[in-house]
């Protein structure tokens, strides 16, 4: 076998190398598996797989072709590195992963209709009294993103029997979801979203996406779910919005900063619930399918999938 048909794992965490390493062995045992920084000949290495690489890392492969990212974002791997001019840029973009994010929010949001966080709270002062609840049928629920993730969300919602409307930056058609796109639709689809759902990458554009312009344009006591990136919200703007009642809440997964302090602001409000940016994790048995797809197809001179634009940032 030649020296060069290899994979390169560069990754800050620990825990996650061996799942890695072993799911590509098993799928691919024709391919050798090395771990930065003990891998061998970098001077013939074409493909790396990458979850927060050490800076600079990147310049010691020459022959680089490939970067696939281990996570649905790529920030971690854009951020404070200079790519190779013409590498391509994979993301991970797994169903197993999809449908996990999509689970997720259908909890979230028929926890939130059902009054689930409102009894924990009462539980706490042994406090005996019902709630009045929402149904599916009587909610919209508006997806900011709907791309991959976004649509598997919206399509669960479906089967739930709620309406789902969508934007996205281009034009998108989706059976049965009623779909927006580009600034001059945004507005009209802001004003059909009962539940805001945010599923949007981060980007130039979409850093502090989630304001007080956008809150203003939703139904009165409507309800944000974030499971995008923090830095899309503007903190201060959610806090306003909920205390003046233009938002009925949040369910918040994704923060600025990571774990979120201890003395956040966000902790302490009833209204605002909070989990471990723990939506969907990625299962390397399930996602090195397409990983080793596009190592094969970058040997071969085919077209990769999952390729991320670069400007764009998704």
């Amino acid at each position: 076998m030649p020296t060069t048909d290899k994979i390169v794992i560069i990754c800050s965490q620990e825990k996650l190398i061996e799942p890695w390493r072993n799911a590509l062995s098993e799928s691919a045992p024709n391919i050798t598996v090395e771990v930065y920084p003990d891998d061998t000949e970098r001077e013939n290495t074409e493909f790396l797989l990458a979850f927060r690489p050490p800076e600079n890392a990147f310049e010691k492969y020459p022959k680089l072709k490939v970067i696939a990212s281990m996570a649905a974002g790529i920030k971690h791997i854009t951020k404070n590195h200079n790519l190779p001019e013409n590498v391509i840029l994979t993301k991970a973009n797994d169903p197993m992963h999809r449908g996990d994010i999509a689970y997720f929010v259908l909890a979230l949001t028929l926890s939130y209709m059902r009054r689930l966080p409102v009894y924990l709270q009462q539980k706490e002062q042994m406090l005996w009294q019902p709630h009045s609840y929402l149904r599916p049928e009587e909610i919209t629920i508006g997806i900011m993103g709907i791309g991959s993730i976004g649509e598997t969300v919206g399509k669960l919602m479906l089967k739930n029997d709620f309406k789902v409307t969508g934007w996205s930056r281009s034009e998108k058609h989706i059976d049965h979801i009623k779909t927006f796109h580009g600034n001059s639709q945004r507005a009209d689809f802001l004003k059909t979203a009962d539940i805001l759902i945010c599923t949007l990458p981060l980007t130039n554009e979409t850093e502090g996406i989630l304001n007080v312009e956008v809150f203003n344009k939703l139904p009165q006591g409507a309800y944000l779910i974030n499971i995008g990136r923090g830095k899309e919200l503007v903190e201060d703007d959610l806090l306003k919005a909920i205390e003046t009642g233009q938002l009925a809440g949040a369910a918040l997964d994704v923060f600025s900063e990571e774990p979120l302090p201890k003395n956040h602001s966000f902790w302490n409000n009833e209204k605002i619930m909070i989990t471990p940016h723990t939506a969907g994790n990625i299962h390397p048995e399930s996602a090195v399918k397409k990983i080793v797809h596009n190592y094969k197809a970058m040997k071969n001179g085919e077209e990769l999938v999952d390729v991320v634009d670069i400007e764009r940032g998704y």
